[in-house]
């Protein structure tokens, strides 16, 4: 996984399946298929961290999970971003900018929703060690995060 990293991705935030704020209490922002079938096609799936930015705000950090979700048992890969801060309201249709500094585990099936609900929140807790460390702390600040002007949809 880690050859891939770190990997710089940006799209528009899309409705997902509705379930990481209403049955896990965990709101996700969702990628395009566009920018998932983006991703490189031999990038494991699996749990991630890094950065995140919604257009112009503040970079905050962030869990990620690639794939499948064997538990949901989708037919589609998706690519969904928990960024680790309560916002005010729904960011739908704006820019999400992404820095994957990390891995975190193999994606894998859960007995039942509290067994996935405390892995996410043990994924959380690992991303925000990890990303106090110097090493993932620089691209906190890294040029990527500023997008030109007029790419700004809304003010969060």
């Amino acid at each position: 996984a880690m050859r891939h990293l770190p990997y710089f991705c940006r799209g528009e935030v899309v409705k997902g399946f509705g379930r990481g704020s209403k049955e896990l209490g965990i709101p996700t922002a969702n990628f395009s298929e566009q920018v998932v079938e983006s991703f490189p096609s031999d990038i494991p799936t699996g749990i991630y961290y890094g950065w995140a930015c919604v257009g112009n705000g503040d970079v905050h950090k962030m869990v990620l999970s690639i794939g499948w979700n064997p538990f949901y048992k989708n037919i589609k890969k998706s690519v969904e971003t928990h960024i680790i801060h309560t916002f005010k309201e729904d960011f739908y249709g704006e820019i999400l900018s992404i820095v994957i500094t990390g891995y975190i585990r193999p994606e894998k099936n859960f007995d039942s929703l509290d067994a996935l609900i405390s892995a996410i929140q043990e994924d959380i807790e690992e991303a925000k060690r990890q990303l106090d460390l110097p090493e993932h702390l620089k691209l906190k600040e890294d040029n990527f995060f500023h997008l030109p002007e007029g790419k700004i949809v809304k003010n969060h």
